[in-house]
């Protein structure tokens, strides 16, 4: 079932200098159990390609659709985890958790209960009344997390979500965000990430977008069919990496031989292929 379509959608912004185009002619599609990645130089339009997903700004052509119906508003069935935490430095993390369930009108009980549940499988039990600056960078990032799975969307769009993390404090919470993705009893149905990380999106996605330089254009969309969890160090991963890498630096390359990857062709606009169940 697909749930986001992206049709032929190009984005300018209106500067001093001129109209500025930031992306040229973007189709894609987001699907139900998908995990898709969307890598490129910065300036190609990736975090603005999410916001435009759920509604925060609109195209300047093209179309994009939620469940077959125009994204003309901002669409609740999605949440945003960003990578400057974005916490209310003046609540606690339940308060924080709870702001967004609050501003939707749900009941006491089913917000109470709801920010226990994802305070609980974000590993926050213990620190519900802790303020943000006490916590740690990871902390912070896993209340943003729980802040965002609390409100059960369909689609969770992560923009840059571990990259003002230190390394080891990124992998471990990686590896969380895979596993709260395996569990089938929670949500998202589908997740985007955007990243500057090549092999954190062939760590984590199942599909990755590879974006050009601005204006930003679907250069290709490859399959990652690497089982999991996956080795940063086998051939395969590194071939995938590299063929990545190549896509962006030179705007084309020669997909890696074998069948650890395919890569799905896009001409002409046509949408990526469906995703399928979650590992």
């Amino acid at each position: 079932m697909t749930l986001i379509e992206v049709d032929s959608v190009d984005k300018s912004f209106a500067s001093r200098h001129g109209s500025i185009n930031i992306m040229k002619d973007v189709s894609f599609s987001v699907a139900d159990n998908d995990f898709l990645a969307i890598v490129g130089p910065s300036g190609c339009g990736k975090s603005t390609l999410l916001r435009l997903m759920i509604g925060l700004d609109h195209p300047s052509a093209g179309s994009i659709r939620f469940r077959g119906k125009p994204v003309d508003r901002v669409i609740t069935e999605m949440a945003m985890v960003f990578q400057s935490f974005a916490l209310y430095p003046w609540l606690t993390v339940q308060q924080n958790v709870a702001f967004g369930l609050e501003a939707r009108g749900w009941s006491k009980e089913r917000t109470a209960s709801a920010v226990e549940r994802y305070i609980s499988v974000t590993g926050l039990v213990g620190f519900e009344e802790a303020y943000p600056r006490e916590l740690s960078g990871g902390m912070r990032q896993r209340v943003g997390l729980a802040r965002a799975l609390a409100v059960e969307p369909a689609v969770l769009l992560m923009d840059e979500p571990f990259s003002a993390l230190d390394p080891l404090t990124a992998e471990s919470l990686r590896e969380e965000v895979l596993q709260l993705w395996r569990d089938p009893q929670l949500p998202p149905e589908a997740v985007v990430l955007v990243t500057h990380n090549i092999e954190e999106a062939l760590q984590m996605a199942d599909r990755v977008i590879v974006l050009s330089r601005r204006p930003g254009r679907v250069l290709s969309g490859v399959l990652v069919n690497l089982p999991r969890p996956r080795d940063r160090k086998s051939e395969a991963f590194y071939q995938l990496t590299d063929y990545v890498y190549s896509l962006i630096t030179e705007g084309g390359a020669s997909p890696p031989a074998g069948p650890p990857a395919a890569e799905a062709a896009l001409d002409g606009g046509k949408p990526l292929p469906q995703g399928g169940a979650r590992p």
